[in-house]
């Protein structure tokens, strides 16, 4: 099957290296010259919005895929003449519009934070005099990794918040969740309808981007695992979904509320690789291409899996490489503040080995 990849980053190296083993071949669009997953199959490089560039890159594919959510869905619609795309273009909608993602959550019955669209000034001193401070003003669209939004923890910061997200931009404003942690549910169903769902990951963030993910997260009761379950259990049915689909959620006294979702394969779920039996990346790639789904479990050695990412810099690869039950994923990106350039995994049988391998881990990166 030859499958085309929107986006040639590293989460579209993740999905080719996955898929090249089962005998598939990819083809990248992405505007970035010499990409990251570039070297694994042929790459185009038009801009996103450039549909004259449709026919080329549909040419001869079984399946087109993206890996990230801010594609634009002029361009998914165009694609879909051509052959069919995963996840749906219904999906691409919800996701990229934070109210839109919102308003699904809650017709589905399930809990979010309080949250209200905002078009003027006057609407956003009322609803944070409704919501209670602290609240979040966030921009509806094209937010990631911390970007478009502003916590508002003051009446002061009211007009700061405004400013600074461009008034004119379509807005929401949150209120805040006190959680106890955050976690999210790493979901995929294939063409055929099949369900499978990998055990919630405890995530950690640092200036609005995630610093590890730890799975199984610890001291998850199976009520909980089970609520995280039905929750993606329902959007994948909504949407009727195909393909990797990632909820991040926070724990707030004992149950879940959602934050928001991912219509792709997920950050906090990259320690699959070693981590579980069938990786997150290789599980989209079966689900797209209409094979049974692979197993979501841990690794029959696997007691607890640790994703740290490596964000801006390349630490020392021998001192990591030294460490027992450690993988290291670089990117083949050049380092810059705050860009994600790689990843490492550590898989531990034991809590002592795990404990004690992470503290040496996190001295290393950090």
């Amino acid at each position: 099957m030859k499958i085309g990849i929107l986006g040639a980053g590293q989460l579209g190296r993740m999905l080719a290296l996955s898929g090249i083993p089962l005998g598939h071949d990819f083809r990248f669009w992405d505007p970035v010259k010499d990409s990251p997953a570039s070297a694994l199959g042929g790459q185009i490089e038009y801009e996103f919005n450039d549909v004259s560039a449709v026919s080329d890159f549909a040419r001869e594919l079984d399946v087109i895929t993206y890996e990230f959510e801010n594609v634009p869905t002029a361009l998914v619609e165009a694609l879909s003449v051509h052959c069919p795309v995963y996840p749906p273009i219904e999906a691409l909608r919800d996701s990229q519009d934070r109210l839109l993602e919102k308003q699904l959550f809650t017709d589905l019955g399930h809990s979010t934070a309080r949250f209200a669209n905002i078009e003027t000034l006057h609407e956003l001193k009322v609803q944070v005099n409704e919501f209670g401070l602290p609240c979040i003003l966030k921009t509806r669209r094209m937010g990631y990794d911390g970007k478009g939004q502003v916590f508002i923890k003051t009446e002061a910061d009211i007009h700061m918040a405004w400013n600074m997200l461009q008034p004119g931009l379509p807005l929401i404003i949150e209120s805040f969740v006190a959680f106890e942690r955050e976690l999210s549910i790493i979901s995929v169903r294939s063409t055929t309808g099949e369900t499978a769902f990998y055990p919630l990951f405890q995530n950690t963030h640092k200036g609005g981007i995630l610093r590890t993910s730890i799975s199984p997260a610890p001291d998850i009761s199976p009520q909980l695992q089970q609520e995280a379950i039905e929750i993606a259990r329902t959007v994948l049915e909504r949407l009727n979904y195909v393909g990797v689909l990632a909820i991040e959620l926070f724990e707030h006294n004992g149950e879940l509320v959602i934050n928001e979702m991912a219509p792709r394969v997920h950050n906090s779920g990259h320690g699959t690789i070693e981590g579980n039996v069938c990786s997150q990346f290789e599980n989209h790639i079966r689900a797209i291409a209409g094979l049974p789904l692979g197993s979501t479990s841990p690794a029959s050695t696997v007691n607890t899996t640790a994703m740290f990412n490596l964000i801006g810099d390349i630490p020392n690869i021998a001192s990591i490489l030294g460490l027992p039950g450690v993988h290291l994923h670089l990117y083949g990106k050049s380092p810059r503040p705050g860009r994600k350039v790689g990843h490492v995994t550590l898989c531990s049988e034991n809590v002592t080995h795990f404990h004690d391998t992470s503290s040496s881990l996190s001295k290393l990166i950090h």
